[in-house]
Formats: C-alpha cells, structure tokens, sequence
C-alpha cells in the first residue's frame, strides 16, 4: 500500500507569476519597440548617429520613467478598489451575517452543490475566514491577482530599460549605412525571443505568442519609419 505522501506529485501553478509576468512582458516589449521605432524614426528622417544615439536614449528614461508611474498609478487604483470592496464587505458581514450567509450558499449551489451541502461548506468557511472566503468566491479577489503597486512599477521600469537598451547597442555597434537594417533585424529578433521567453514562463503556445509580439513589433516600426522618412523627405 502506497503512503499518503509518495502518492503525491509536484504541481506547477503559473497563475501566480501573473501580477509580475504581465507587468514583466509588458515592459520588455514596449522597451523594445519604442526605442527601435524612435530610431528608426529618427534615422528615417535622416539624422546622423549621434542624433539617433541621443533619440534614444531619451526614449529610454523617458519611457522607463513613464513606465514605472503609469503602473503605479493604474495598479494602485485596482488595489483601491479591492480595498474598498473588501471594506464594505467586511461592514456587510457585521451588520446583515444572514443575508452574506445566503449570497455564499447561492454561490456554492451555483457551481453544482446540493443546497445542504453549500449550506456547510458557507458555514465552515464563515466559521474559518468569513472575510476571506467573500472576497475569493463572491469579489473574485485572492493572492495571486492581488495588485501590487510597487512591484508591478518597478518591474515594468526595470524590463522597460532591458528592452529599450537592446536596440541602442546595435546603434552603438552598427554601421551608420546599416543602421536601421541593423536595429529592425535585431529588434525581430529579440522581440521573438521575448514572446517564447514569456509564453515559456506562462505555459502558453510559443509560436502564437512570439507571432502575436513580433507581427506588432513590425508594424510598429514600419508605422515609425515611415512616418520619419516622409517629414524627413518634406524638411
């Protein structure tokens, strides 16, 4: 007879990478295609190395800088909210302890209780964690989509400068003849080794993942590029 604990196997949840993973991918990936496109933006329009150089370093702290507090800002507001929602269900529960009591059992009975057992389970779970048990199965709220204001900034700022300094070393190491040849093959590929890098880590399909960030990344360049060289073409 096998014991308890050698009939166990390990499990590996992504979901809990997803705060740092979104904020993660998110990041490298506007690092990259910005910079890459301000430069070939800039390098369309007809600017000489330094100029393109310059460019994007600005794009670098400017974007990471923008990174870091749009993240905050907008991760902060979600944490806010659950905040609030998780206050006004803890006044719910002390003041109407019946009517949370009903609104569990009708969960439990949604989900494919008998009404008698989702009775118990609402019971015990009151009993174990009220507040808790509201906030998983009646707010949707638990650990792993937490918001994270802080570290979902200064991931995002983080990546955002990895990605926006891959481009800026092929300037730096590129021919000035080739250099927008340079920084779109190089971008290409580095943004197909971020989507299966990051479908990796979230246990997602590789190929859809890297076409969906490189056919972006493309576009976005080409958009740039193309915008550069026409008021290039018009100074």
């Amino acid at each position: 007879m096998r014991s308890r604990s050698s009939s166990r196997h390990p499990e590996t949840h992504r979901s809990t990478r997803i705060g740092w993973l979104r904020a993660a991918v998110m990041g490298a990936n506007d690092g990259v295609v910005s910079t890459s496109s301000l430069i070939l933006g800039v390098a369309a329009a007809g600017a000489d190395a330094k100029a393109i150089l310059i460019a994007g370093v600005a794009g670098l702290v400017a974007g990471a800088a923008s990174m870091a507090a749009g993240e905050y800002v907008s991760v902060s507001s979600q944490s806010d909210t659950e905040m609030a929602d998780l206050a006004r269900e803890s006044e719910e529960l002390a003041s109407e302890p019946a009517h949370e009591h009903a609104e569990m059992v009708a969960i439990y009975v949604g989900r494919g209780l008998d009404p008698d057992l989702a009775d118990l389970v609402a019971t015990q779970l009151t009993v174990h964690d009220a507040l808790g048990a509201h906030a998983r199965d009646e707010l949707g709220i638990s650990d792993t989509s937490t918001a994270r204001p802080l570290q979902a900034a200064l991931t995002s700022a983080a990546t955002f400068s990895v990605g926006a300094a891959l481009p800026l070393l092929v300037v730096l190491m590129a021919p000035g003849n080739r250099l927008a040849w340079a920084v779109a093959g190089a971008t290409l590929l580095f943004l197909a080794v971020l989507g299966a890098a990051s479908a990796l880590a979230g246990g997602a399909r590789i190929f859809s993942a890297t076409f969906r960030v490189v056919f972006w990344g493309a576009l976005a360049m080409a958009v740039t590029a193309g915008i550069g060289a026409l008021f290039g073409g018009a100074a």
